[in-house]
């Protein structure tokens, strides 16, 4: 009978350290499960902000974009217009060395030469105007580029911390 009794505070003995390691064991396991909880909650905020950071320089790309087309546009206009300009001057002085070499000095030649002096200098400040218009033009056009490789470097940043493996926080071992 002593062995019966023996056999059983034994036997609930070992059940005793077995339950007092499982509950060790279990909450390990959840301190382990609730430090990876808190890992993945953070690399998925780090990963929304990422992505609304894309979103957002995408966003300004796109407008940046338009403001190039746009600047790229007016130099486009502006030197297209300074060289009609150019054109006319060139006629102009072309017209001049004509009724200068034709040595008539009558009143209608004369009257003629003139207007056409007068039309050369008009056009000179007109080209003048338009040239400094093509300037400002062209400034404003590197400017906007300038803005928008600034933007385009930005996002190659971007997208180079998301693929690179370390941008990506550590990870808890399981």
């Amino acid at each position: 009978m002593r062995r019966t009794y023996f056999f059983i505070v034994v036997l609930f003995g070992m059940a005793t350290a077995t339950f007092a390691q499982t509950t060790s064991s279990d909450s390990q396991t959840l301190q382990a499960l609730l430090t990876e909880i808190r890992q993945l909650r953070q690399d998925l905020q780090v990963s929304l902000t990422r992505i609304q950071s894309a979103q957002i320089l995408l966003s300004r790309l796109q407008i940046q974009q338009v403001s190039v087309s746009r600047a790229s546009q007016h130099l486009d206009d502006a030197r297209s217009k300074l060289a009609e300009v150019q054109v006319v001057i060139r006629s102009e002085a072309a017209e001049i060395k004509h009724y200068e070499d034709s040595g008539d000095h009558a009143a209608q030649v004369e009257d003629a030469l003139n207007r056409a002096k007068a039309d050369l200098e008009a056009s000179t400040i007109l080209a003048q105007q338009r040239q400094s218009t093509e300037t400002d033009a062209e400034q404003q056009m590197r400017t906007e580029q300038d803005k928008l490789d600034m933007l385009e470097s930005r996002l190659d940043e971007l997208v180079g911390k998301i693929g690179s493996p370390s941008a990506q926080p550590a990870r808890v071992p399981r």
